[in-house]
């Protein structure tokens, strides 16, 4: 199976948000625990994180025949950017989204996801919400 990561505008600085909190994720431990997750099963991961909306059409595109799945933390373009929200109904690909910040917070699935799929996305988010700790 092969997933597709889209890290949306300044996730690069979740560091700088959880140490608000006394907690300590980073997105490089962040991406650490989803390949971790993921060691040893039949995943490929394709990773992307961008402030630029531009780049991330164009990762969704150019992979669109290759994923198998797509896992998207949109940040702020959930709330402000329909250009990627319009190429995921084009692209079609089976797609988890993930919301940590607001009245929206959750995992929010698209039709016909696999089970590996919905097991990352929510292991992402319990990982982003402190659910679960980090090692």
């Amino acid at each position: 199976m092969n997933i597709l990561i889209l890290q949306g505008p300044n996730l690069n600085l979740l560091g700088l948000k959880s140490s608000e909190n006394g907690k300590h994720i980073t997105l490089d431990k962040l991406n650490k625990a989803i390949r971790k997750h993921v060691h040893g099963k039949d995943v490929t991961l394709k990773f992307l994180q961008t402030h630029k909306q531009f780049q991330a059409i164009n990762f969704l595109q150019r992979n669109r025949k290759w994923a198998d799945g797509l896992l998207c933390i949109p940040t702020s373009w959930a709330k402000y950017d329909w250009s990627i929200a319009e190429t995921l109904n084009l692209i079609n690909i089976p797609t988890a989204i993930i919301y940590f910040d607001g009245p929206f917070s959750g995992v929010y699935y698209l039709p016909n996801l696999s089970m590996n799929l919905k097991t990352l996305s929510c292991l992402l988010y319990q990982i982003l919400t402190q659910k679960t700790p980090l090692k």
